[in-house]
């Protein structure tokens, strides 16, 4: 039946999407404008807040996204799957909501900010067995420093789980090794900058760094236990290549420096990534 409603929302998405939700420019959005995407996303590894959830092995994630006309309102779907047996069950769906807007536009601390809150749902366990709920805040300043395109990042994170009784939820429950309730904080920057492009009639590309910082208070998705403590570094690198109007290949590669073993005890991490959206 979950399955079913992620269809669902995919499908609607892909009628009346236009444009990437997470950094619209919502002060160029004329009366009456939906934007949004739709996409897929293949990582040789999949790392979630610092977390390898399928063993090293690569993974797949469909997704659909839409900002709700001049409002700064919007919803996005995204399907994880593994492509690797053994993970069956271990597919994820997460349904996001949230606001975005900016303020103080062309001042040096001019502001963006998101806020969001996101179900993640594991569709083949019992209900709300390992169900989690996230409330988010991130904010941006692109021009807070003097150096053109670099822009810095905040996010604030509390997770918990979906449900608090022992019979309905593991994570939730006494039975439970650790804590699937907490916080985490990321500070990130981005710096992008431009070069030859390769492709005909491509002038240039953008490429675009990305780094940032993670501290876990103590947070796990499964309910182990972790310490306390600066987490992980992710440092990565980015650039869109238009194929064709509205479609857009990613390729994409990060690093990720483990700091803390209780999050990844197979310590640093290097992986791939490739995506394909269509925008419109």
């Amino acid at each position: 039946m979950r399955q079913m409603v992620f269809v669902a929302v995919v499908l609607l998405a892909a009628a009346v999407v236009s444009g990437q939700a997470w950094e619209g420019d919502l002060l160029g959005m004329e009366t009456g404008e939906v934007h949004g995407m739709v996409g897929a996303t293949w990582d040789s590894e999949w790392l979630w807040r610092g977390f390898p959830l399928y063993d090293n092995k690569s993974a797949t994630h469909v997704m659909a996204d839409v900002n709700l006309f001049e409002t700064g309102f919007g919803m996005s779907a995204v399907w994880h799957r593994a492509n690797s047996s053994g993970f069956e069950n271990w597919e994820r769906l997460d349904y996001t909501f949230y606001y975005q807007n900016g303020m103080f536009s062309g001042e040096p601390y001019a502001t963006n900010y998101r806020f969001g809150w996101v179900y993640y749902n594991y569709p083949d366990h019992s209900p709300d067995w390992y169900d989690l709920q996230e409330a988010q805040a991130v904010f941006s300043w692109p021009n807070l420093l003097p150096v053109k395109g670099l822009c810095p990042s905040y996010a604030l994170i509390k997770l918990w789980p979906s449900s608090s009784s022992d019979d309905g939820s593991f994570i939730g429950s006494r039975r439970a090794r650790g804590s699937a309730s907490g916080w985490l904080h990321i500070l990130m920057l981005d710096y992008g900058f431009t070069v030859p492009g390769i492709l005909p009639d491509v002038p240039e590309h953008l490429i675009k760094l990305h780094g940032e910082m993670v501290y876990n208070d103590g947070w796990h998705p499964l309910a182990q236990n972790v310490d306390q403590d600066w987490s992980h570094a992710v440092f990565g690198a980015s650039t869109d290549i238009d194929l064709v109007p509205n479609v857009t290949l990613t390729p994409a590669v990060y690093y990720q420096l483990t700091m803390e073993d209780s999050v990844n005890p197979d310590s640093d991490e290097l992986w791939v990534s490739l995506g394909l959206r269509y925008s419109f």
